[in-house]
């Protein structure tokens, strides 16, 4: 019977001609000291190979270490974003929606009754939303051409608007609904080459239906993980992007800003918390250590208003009196407590077991950071903390000054920002084919519906999922 390996008509396949009878040449001690030198040889062949091989591949693998691309950090160094999967440069084309193309979009940008302005969402936590718009504008990767476009950029503040009473939660559900179903290159893709911004603790679930209409498109947000109240994340790690919350521009700019780090010597504290309790467990358990700890843990009850109100100015001042400023989790896993440390220059440790972080592709965290388990707070840490020496405590805030231009959401000819991180990362998000459930394709290259309607006849409203 034919061996698996051996092809019909091949030499393996000729009959073998055998005989118990058959008798072949004898084996003589010559033969026997010939092969045994063959079988050395052999072997040392195959080691010299496999040894030329193994080198091929370490040169290979140093070579591949220098494909990288350089950003200089402001700060007279360079951060570097791995050549694959990036490529060499940045080259992409970005469409952004204009609020008047589509009807529903002033809405989410300004309220139902258009009162909202775009500078009363610059500040706070969600600011990120109308920086990232206005960026993008100005951008030499925006084009305003549909058909040349990589992405497509869906301008909302709608966080913004919520808390400003612009627009429900119902209304904003609805908008978003009436917005995309106006969008044949949203259909085109099944939304895989959209952008959206979600800029809060919520993430995504600002829209209700995000999960049935906006699952494959590509989220920038700063939150990870938002479990505490529903039952899924919104984040998905393959196809979102973790961008820096939005901090204070007062602290941000290069030698003007509000708050000046104090020397190591000269802080007054081991640790910090700044933060409302918000009855969550971490937050309560270092309120309450503070209480056991006062002089190594200042954690003072934080007012909004009335005459013991913490000011940003006062808050900073608090911020930068210690050498470690601790981030426990809150209403989700992100702070921006975590961003705001490397602008007074304490060390911030993450007590947030959840929290995702932005471009690590570029950063090591373990270099800038810690992160401790969120169980384990108590005297425990802060034993830990008073052991680091200061010289140690003095790398960790060197090395995060080299880093914290990424949290800036500056211009674009600034060298380093958060706009050219988010940047570098949508340009691994770019795809040359779009496909979709409802998109097809015929022999001559034809892009047409589920009813064979070519692309470029689709008209609004879209039917949605």
């Amino acid at each position: 019977m034919p061996s698996l390996f051996e092809r019909p008509g091949s030499m393996n396949n000729k009959p073998r001609v055998s005989s118990a009878h058959h008798h072949g040449t004898p084996c003589t001690r010559t033969h026997q000291i010939g092969a045994i030198i063959l079988v050395a040889a052999s072997f040392f062949f195959t080691r010299l190979f496999d040894q030329s091989f193994s080198l091929c591949n370490f040169n290979h693998n140093i070579a591949s270490h220098k494909d990288i691309v350089r950003v200089a950090d402001g700060n007279g160094g360079e951060l570097s974003w791995q050549e694959r999967g990036y490529g060499p440069h940045l080259s992409l084309k970005i469409y952004v929606y204009d609020e008047n193309e589509i009807d529903g979009l002033k809405a989410l940008l300004f309220g139902r009754d258009g009162t909202i302005t775009a500078n009363a969402c610059l500040k706070g936590q969600w600011g990120t939303q109308v920086k990232i718009h206005r960026l993008l504008l100005q951008s030499q990767f925006r084009t305003t051409k549909k058909e040349e476009a990589d992405l497509f950029f869906v301008p909302a503040y709608v966080k913004c608007v919520r808390i400003m009473g612009g627009l429900n939660d119902k209304e904003i559900n609805q908008t978003y609904v009436k917005v995309i179903s106006q969008m044949p290159y949203f259909r085109r893709s099944g939304g895989r080459d959209h952008i959206f911004v979600f800029p809060s603790g919520a993430g995504a679930h600002l829209f209700r239906s995000w999960a049935t209409y906006i699952n494959r498109s590509i989220i920038l947000t700063p939150e990870g993980d938002c479990t505490d109240k529903r039952d899924k994340s919104a984040f998905n790690t393959w196809k979102d992007i973790i961008i820096p919350g939005n901090i204070d521009d007062g602290m941000t700019k290069d030698g003007a800003r509000i708050v000046q780090p104090l020397p190591l010597s000269k802080r007054k504290y081991l640790a910090n918390y700044l933060g409302r309790a918000q009855k969550k467990v971490g937050r309560l358990k270092l309120i309450e250590l503070a209480k056991q700890y006062p002089e190594k843990l200042e954690s003072p009850e934080l007012n909004f208003s009335g005459p013991n109100k913490f000011g940003r100015l006062e808050y900073f001042q608090h911020l930068r009196n210690a050498k470690f400023c601790l981030a426990p989790r809150g209403e989700s896993s992100w702070t921006l407590r975590f961003y705001e440390s490397f602008f007074v220059e304490c060390v911030p440790v993450m007590l947030s077991d959840q929290v995702e972080l932005p471009f690590q592709n570029v950063i090591d965290y373990t270099q800038i950071s810690i992160k401790w388990p969120s169980n384990l707070i108590g005297p425990q840490l802060l034993e830990y903390l008073a052991s680091i020496p200061d010289e140690d405590i003095e790398a960790m805030i060197a090395r995060g000054r080299q880093v914290r231009c990424l949290w800036v959401y500056a211009i674009e000819s600034k060298p380093c920002s958060a706009m050219q991180g988010i940047l570098w990362e949508l340009q691994r998000k770019v795809r040359q084919f779009h496909q979709s459930t409802e998109t097809f394709w015929l022999h001559n290259r034809t892009i047409v519906n589920r009813n064979l309607v070519e692309f470029s006849h689709w008209k609004p409203p879209m039917p949605l999922p």
